[in-house]
């Protein structure tokens, strides 16, 4: 029930809050990889920008995160506890590449671009599983602050019931950087969460 004017700066202006704080608390465990997340941002700033500059009609807008939020809950609904091994090497122009896609469609959807960018840089072994968590964490917080300053006058459009939802997004964030941290990742919570993502999505896509 949200206008479309209102999903893409309400989207940004939570994760810039989430992922400030996670950021923190993965850079204090030491878990991220700066040496990866430095290319990748290289590639995604000014791309996060031109995506926050541009604003789509609801007709296309709506569809386009309906298919990211489906493509997530497959992501969620199908994860395996991941296997840890070293990181492999990894191309620096293929890195700043992958980030700017990422960062142009982060911008342009308001979605952050970590759903994207975890499962990419485990499955191209670039990094280790709590690494890629960390790593996600500064990226979708740089992306998020550069989609929002392309296009701040949509901060107009921001919601009156922000507040609230600024509430329970820390919370949720608060124990998901713990439990990330301290306890791996549990798929339990990430197949009930593809759940969610599910109906969304299909809701958005087809508008439902």
């Amino acid at each position: 029930g949200v206008p479309a004017a209102s999903i893409k700066p309400t989207a940004l202006s939570l994760n810039i809050l989430v992922s400030s704080y996670t950021s923190l608390q993965f850079i204090k465990a030491k878990l991220y990889d700066l040496k990866l997340v430095i290319p990748l941002l290289i590639g995604a700033i000014p791309s996060a920008f031109l995506g926050g500059w541009l604003n789509l009609p609801s007709t296309i807008y709506k569809p386009i995160i309906g298919v990211i939020l489906l493509y997530s809950a497959y992501r969620f609904l199908t994860v395996r506890p991941h296997t840890e091994r070293p990181p492999t090497p990894y191309n620096t122009f293929l890195a700043i590449l992958v980030g700017a896609v990422i960062g142009f469609l982060s911008g342009l959807t308001g979605t952050g671009g970590g759903i994207f960018l975890s499962p990419l840089i485990l499955f191209a072994g670039w990094t280790t599983v709590k690494g890629a968590s960390g790593t996600a964490a500064i990226f979708i917080f740089f992306n998020s602050v550069f989609g929002l300053l392309g296009n701040l006058s949509s901060v107009s459009n921001l919601p009156a019931a922000l507040p609230l939802y600024i509430l329970f997004v820390l919370a949720g964030a608060f124990l998901g950087t713990r439990f990330g941290i301290h306890y791996f990742a549990h798929v339990g919570v990430k197949r009930l969460l593809g759940l969610v993502l599910l109906i969304a999505g299909l809701k958005l896509t087809f508008n439902l």
